[in-house]
């Protein structure tokens, strides 16, 4: 089992930037990929981007493609999400997750931290 704790979140006015963290602990070595996703009100849950434990590969939504950056450093057991050119429709709670398989979905949710945008 992972156990997965975001960061970073707080209120950015529009075109700003934020980093959000996500420390893993527990059985760090047992996941396969690392992602992020968020959910606004009344909205479904949205797949913001992803990346996979060796870091040989990253990807993202559409939605965020070219502003948004994951990363993770493995020593630290942390993934980060940069987030640059930030626009009111980003304001959601950001959620990190872990999928351990190639073919699973992702699941051990995070509590979620709050990301809000001001025009």
């Amino acid at each position: 089992q992972v156990l997965l704790v975001e960061s970073g979140g707080g209120l950015v006015q529009a075109g700003g930037s934020l980093r959000l963290s996500c420390v893993a602990s527990g059985r760090t070595s047992s996941y396969y990929a690392l992602g992020w996703f968020r959910q606004a009100p009344g909205k479904d849950r949205e797949f913001v981007a992803g990346c996979l434990r060796s870091g040989s590969a990253t990807w993202y939504g559409d939605s965020v493609e070219g502003r948004f950056t994951i990363s993770r450093n493995n020593a630290k057991n942390t993934m980060y999400l940069q987030m640059n050119s930030l626009k009111p429709e980003d304001t959601a709670v950001y959620y990190c997750a872990a999928k351990f398989t190639r073919a699973s979905e992702f699941g051990s949710w995070g509590q979620g931290t709050q990301v809000t945008v001001s025009p």
